[in-house]
């Protein structure tokens, strides 16, 4: 069965949101919601994530649920201000779990931080599946760019977040605390075992060579042109490939927000008594030396 998905594309992060859709009882979801940050001011907005909002309330849409496909680093999570405009309950991966412990402990959040997930409203299973309307979202556990990374496949349709991207874009990396590169092979392997046609949609696209964005594409195309993982390609020459590019790559300039905001399901951290909400950068802990 095919759902119905409306891509939405941010341009100053290169990020896709997708609302997918059960185009006979109109259930929906929305996948990897985007909040307008400006690392310059620190000024959040929300006009990106109200153009979401905008078209489930034209089309009619019934949102169920509001799914992170993992915790991302390079924008911040719209998640909370879909919640309130649209309703919906916040899933992720319980590998959350994971990350919320591991990134507590580098921001030095302490007491003020629970890393139990209880920020979400669900903590999903492997292999789990939800209802839809007549569809299923199917959770499919996809760890190696991020230990907590999960596709979501509905219908005729998968969402693969930073799994992989467009074929000419390769896949992701994978030296974040808990990424690995023999998962992250594993991962895409299992990807490739859905039939060729299933149409596949990226977290995320770069524009390769200054081409327009794209986001969407087939199995069948990931697996004959993958410029990292393509058929043919054996784990060994990907992981070799993939640790080797990720020594030369730099932390994403949103990392130290958006993990902060992400692991708490897109809530802002906890206004100190001035009613503002504060960020924490750790000194010498991220990235290479200079």
């Amino acid at each position: 069965m095919q759902a119905a998905v409306k891509a939405f594309h941010h341009k100053p992060t290169g990020s896709w949101t997708y609302v997918a859709m059960d185009p006979g009882t109109r259930a929906a979801a929305v996948i990897d919601p985007v909040l307008d940050y400006d690392w310059r001011s620190g000024r959040t907005g929300a006009s990106s994530a109200d153009q979401v909002v905008a078209h489930c309330r034209a089309a009619g849409a019934n949102v169920l649920w509001i799914l992170e496909t993992h915790a991302h680093a390079d924008h911040l999570s719209a998640a909370q201000h879909l919640r309130l405009e649209l309703g919906g309950r916040v899933a992720i991966g319980r590998g959350v779990l994971d990350v919320q412990r591991t990134f507590k402990r580098i921001f030095g959040l302490g007491d003020s931080f629970v890393a139990d997930g209880t920020d979400f409203d669900r903590l999903l299973a492997d292999d789990e599946r939800l209802a839809l309307g007549q569809l299923q979202i199917e959770v499919i556990p996809v760890p190696g760019h991020t230990s907590d990374s999960v596709a979501y496949r509905i219908g005729d349709a998968v969402f693969v977040g930073d799994t992989i991207f467009m074929p000419d874009g390769g896949t992701a990396r994978c030296d974040f605390p808990g990424g690995d590169a023999e998962q992250l092979y594993r991962s895409v392997q299992r990807l490739y075992r859905l039939p060729p046609a299933t149409r596949v949609f990226v977290c995320h696209d770069y524009s390769p060579g200054g081409r327009e964005a794209r986001n969407e594409c087939s199995i069948a195309e990931q697996v004959a042109g993958n410029i990292h993982i393509r058929e043919g390609v054996s784990e060994e020459s990907f992981v070799l490939m993939r640790r080797a590019r990720d020594a030369t790559l730099d932390v994403p300039n949103l990392l130290i927000p958006a993990v902060q905001v992400n692991i708490r399901a897109g809530r802002l951290p906890t206004p100190d008594a001035d009613g503002v909400s504060y960020l924490r950068v750790p000194l010498n802990v991220l990235g290479r030396p200079l």
